[in-house]
């Protein structure tokens, strides 16, 4: 049986397993809890009431956070020779068509991003068994396939995240890093819960949003008591 430490143990003193703190309360606790020396992500845990396995209830989209996630994101883009320069000038780090078909083919995909241009799509689609699995096939919905790749790629950098439901009905989120001020950290939170809200399918019945909890990595959870978000 594995041993808790000392310092793990004196965190999770910090956290009542038995109450719901609000929004506020939870991005300041998240902060004191971390025990990573490192500095690590924060992320937000949603159970949705939903049903994943039908098509119109598989919630799937982007929000722009307002402090950004605390991490420079590399970007690809697929496209042809046109559309180069503006996507360069918007800060791509890799740009192009076929050398990097060639190597997500031979293996690579040492991104956090794919952006596609839609005349290429017929081209990259037999990489989507390749980037399918890692979530970075690009994709309309997620607005990653896109005529517009400049905006596409300042978007991205600038703290634009997409997020979908997994098969158990959660979706899981980074929304920053501990270095963030509760405040900070409070308003990204705000805007992913209030997007999501947004996209409640009509199909759903009952309670949409059933939990949500924040931590942070190697933290325990904080369940936060959803009244306490404004939108909700």
């Amino acid at each position: 049986m594995a041993k808790i430490s000392k310092k793990r143990q004196q965190v999770a003193k910090k956290v009542d397993s038995n109450k719901n703190y609000s929004l506020a309360e939870a991005s300041s606790l998240v902060k004191e809890i971390n025990t990573a020396k490192f500095n690590a992500s924060v992320d937000l845990h949603i159970k949705l009431g939903i049903d994943p396995r039908k098509a119109d209830q598989a919630v799937r989209g982007t929000v722009s956070l307002p402090n950004g996630t605390g991490k420079s994101k590399t970007v690809l883009v697929f496209c042809k020779p046109e559309k180069v320069d503006e996507a360069k000038a918007a800060g791509a780090d890799y740009v192009g068509l076929e050398e990097y078909i060639q190597k997500v083919e031979g293996g690579w995909t040492d991104v956090d991003v794919i952006v596609a241009t839609p005349d290429v799509m017929a081209t990259i689609a037999k990489l989507g068994r390749v980037l399918g699995p890692r979530n970075l096939m690009p994709n309309p919905k997620s607005g990653t396939v896109t005529p517009e790749v400049g905006k596409a790629v300042e978007e991205v950098k600038k703290g634009k995240i997409a997020f979908r439901v997994d098969k158990f009905g959660i979706i899981h989120s980074s929304i920053g890093r501990v270095s963030f001020s509760p405040q900070q950290l409070k308003e990204n939170a705000e805007e992913f819960i209030q997007t999501l809200q947004k996209m409640k399918p009509s199909s759903a019945k009952g309670v949409y949003m059933k939990s949500i909890s924040m931590a942070s990595t190697m933290s325990p959870g904080i369940k936060i008591d959803t009244k306490s978000i404004s939108g909700l």
